[in-house]
């Protein structure tokens, strides 16, 4: 099949499901009607950060010009409101991932601060020298770098899950990584750089049935793929709200509530204690007892009109339209010839990272960034990944629930452009 005649089937599918409106969509987002350079923006940067929809814009004017005031503790009608509203987001964040209880969603500011904070206090209730960590060969920095930390000051280890070339993990070899040592496992979802979606789900039963926690980092595959952390029966997940078109600064840990109740706190402060003395301090019932100092309560409220867009539209509806995206986009690279495509597993999420031979990435991303074209370049944060492939870094473009099939379209006439220049 031809990718002209692929992508006609492809439009024609998309045209006649009336609920994936891809224009209408489009209107919600109006960074989108700018141009660059004089073309109109391409914008495949989604797995660094979303556009923001309206209606996640006119929230947060709403909430500074109607609501604005602290969180807890407040007696006054705003304060109360500005509560409710905070609470009423863990609330749907919550039923988002299927949690089993609010108490086992804690805020933070993203995945990272997340990751950082289970890193810290897991380290601290449960790592002794000589322990071991698990962490997969694809995992972004922020999965790698605070493990290594707080391995480091305990003296323990950490063995890596490795993945093929194809960036697909290697789960026989998890097996025998595992001893009586492994305290807990930690792998992406979906990675940032290749696309995998890895089997969490086996790597979960893996790890339970030698009695190890699982710590899953969803920030590349929550706003991809519907999450049930029941069904999955993972330990700990962290996201983050910009990945999924909410505001910066705000994201989730998830834990289940037993490992909770028992992991010191992160860090100390207000709304995070019960009662305090120069004697003594008592912590504050969960999730509370993670969450010191002043919230990013207006970013929770974000992320709340956010997921409810996301709902509004159906996950099930943006994984379709991405996937159609990414089979063509993969198609049209693949035509074009002399270009190498990291990350060719069977289960992907919307990502297409790839190099011109011959050519810089950095070179490629300033061509296209002159067509109005937005990718990403560089090593994704992912540096043990491209110390796998032997590179310096890619080209990604990543394609969210707004982009269209003439996007793509323009993201190869850039390529084919880049590669004329760069490549003699």
């Amino acid at each position: 099949m031809s990718a002209e005649f692929f992508c006609y089937l492809c439009r024609k599918f998309f045209q006649n499901f009336s609920i994936m409106n891809i224009q209408q969509i489009r209107n919600d987002f109006p960074i989108l009607t700018q141009k660059i350079y004089g073309y109109p923006l391409v914008y495949l940067d989604n797995a660094a950060t979303t556009q923001k929809p309206q209606c996640v814009l006119d929230y947060i004017m709403k909430f500074y010009t109607e609501y604005n005031s602290n969180i807890h503790r407040g007696v006054h009608f705003l304060s109360e409101k500005a509560t409710e509203i905070y609470e009423n987001a863990r609330l749907k964040v919550k039923e988002f991932i299927n949690a089993k209880s609010r108490t086992e969603i804690v805020f933070t500011k993203g995945s990272t601060e997340a990751i950082n904070t289970l890193a810290y206090s897991f380290s601290l209730k449960y790592i002794n020298p000589g322990d071991e960590l698990i962490i997969s060969e694809m995992e972004h920095h922020s999965d790698i770098v605070p493990w290594q930390l707080y391995a480091q000051s305990k003296g323990a280890i950490i063995k890596v899950l490795p993945f093929d070339n194809n960036g697909e993990l290697l789960l026989n070899k998890l097996e025998n990584l595992i001893t009586e040592k492994t305290k807990i496992v930690c792998v992406t979802f979906a990675s940032n750089t290749l696309g995998t979606v890895n089997d969490v789900e086996k790597i979960i039963k893996t790890a339970h049935s030698h009695q190890i926690p699982v710590l899953v980092d969803a920030a590349q595959a929550i706003q991809h793929v519907k999450i049930d952390v029941q069904k999955l029966d993972c330990d700990f997940l962290a996201l983050s709200g910009h990945k999924i078109y909410a505001e910066t600064g705000i994201g989730i840990l998830y834990g289940k509530e037993k490992f909770l109740e028992e992991l010191p706190p992160y860090q100390g402060g207000g709304d995070m204690i019960k009662n305090v003395s120069f004697l003594k301090t008592t912590y504050a019932e969960l999730p509370l007892k993670f969450e010191a100092g002043t919230s990013n309560f207006v970013g929770a409220g974000s992320l709340h009109t956010a997921l409810d867009y996301v709902d509004k539209i159906g996950l099930e509806n943006i994984a379709a339209h991405e996937a159609e995206l990414l089979k063509y986009a993969t198609q049209r690279v693949e035509e074009i010839g002399g270009i190498t495509i990291y990350g060719k597993a069977k289960n992907k999420v919307s990502v297409l990272s790839f190099n011109i031979n011959g050519a810089h990435h950095y070179d490629t991303g300033m061509i296209l960034d002159k067509l109005g074209i937005a990718v990403r370049t560089g090593t994704h944060c992912t540096e043990p990944i491209m110390q796998h492939f032997g590179i310096t870094g890619t080209v990604r473009a990543s394609f969210a629930l707004y982009n269209t099939f003439e996007e793509v379209d323009r993201l190869i006439e850039g390529i084919k452009r880049a590669k004329k220049m760069l490549v003699q």
